[in-house]
């Protein structure tokens, strides 16, 4: 594995062409078709479309004014090396079309280089897939009230970051920006995908979770929990799509110092969350510009994660 620390690692340190951070992608000569909480999408042609992972950082469902230094650099490269990893498990949105050949202006390709994807354009599913292999979060409360998370029972007397006998799926429905996305049982997701697709979708998560859970372990990282997102191309092919493992859509603790009964510290924004609660905010937009060196101290950890999973 040792070719992917300098394709990934040494790629976001070097890429000079780039700027450090990057609010927005604002390409003016593709049109926008969407801005979400990190990624801008554009339209590139009927069959494909431009993701820009930038560098904006959403905490308690709010946009952050400040921006984290090359976040959206080191999310591309975490996703792009478990696309490739992955990849005989389900088909990706991973493109063969060039970055120079999708997008017309040569400055604004290369201001958003090691941030873009040209990616296949495909239906996505209204439903995020969530794996959760250890007890934490809004599944701990859920499991505090009624033994059991998003309708699926658990045995007694499981504590907070405690591993799960196995990993469980537990889908919930698409918000937008500013929203909150609900957790919906498998019945559910049933009737708005129907069964045979939800199936597939819950099988396949589970097995994409459970590879990857392993193989990051070995690491030294625990993968709690993670979402991933689905897609269908023209012949209803089920496609994975979006972001994939990163500190943003996962949870990551650190083995060294994983203790079951409190929550660990992740690979992740939680540096910002609990700075934020210092705060005198109401968790309402406008959020307060947060501190230089938590935002750098963030982005330290978000390198960290992509240096131990591709070293």
């Amino acid at each position: 594995m040792a070719r992917f620390a300098f394709n990934y690692i040494d790629q976001v340190r070097n890429n000079m062409s780039s700027p450090k951070t990057l609010l927005h992608a604002d390409i003016q000569s593709l049109k926008l078709l969407h801005s979400g909480k990190v990624r801008d999408m554009y339209e590139v042609d009927d069959k494909h479309l431009l993701i820009v992972t930038t560098d904006r950082l959403s905490a308690f469902d709010v946009i952050l004014p400040s921006p984290v230094p090359q976040k959206g650099e080191i999310l591309n490269q975490v996703s792009d090396f478990w696309f490739q990893k992955l990849g005989h498990i389900i088909p990706n949105q991973m493109s063969d079309l060039s970055l120079d050949n999708a997008i017309p202006n040569i400055d604004e390709c290369e201001r958003v280089r090691s941030r873009a994807l040209v990616v296949k354009r495909l239906k996505p599913l209204p439903i995020e897939a969530i794996v959760r292999g250890y007890l934490i979060g809004s599944g701990w409360k859920d499991y505090q009230k009624n033994s059991a998370v998003c309708g699926i029972p658990l045995p007694e007397g499981l504590g907070l970051a405690d591993q799960l006998p196995e990993p469980i799926f537990t889908p919930s429905t698409k918000a937008d920006v500013g929203e909150h996305d609900e957790n919906i049982n498998f019945e559910r997701m049933c009737d708005i995908i129907g069964a045979e697709l939800a199936t597939q979708v819950r099988d396949v998560s589970l097995l994409l979770y459970k590879e990857a859970a392993a193989y990051a372990l070995e690491k030294g990282i625990i993968i709690a929990d993670t979402k991933f997102e689905f897609g269908l191309d023209e012949d209803g092919t089920l496609t994975l799509i979006d972001e994939v493992l990163t500190p943003d859509s996962s949870r990551f603790w650190d083995v060294a110092t994983y203790q079951p009964g409190v929550s660990p510290p992740s690979f992740d924004k939680q540096i910002i969350r609990d700075w934020l609660e210092t705060q005198d905010w109401d968790k309402t937009s406008p959020a307060p510009e947060v501190d230089a060196d938590v935002m750098q101290k963030t982005a330290d950890k978000y390198r960290e994660a992509l240096t131990r999973l591709t070293q």
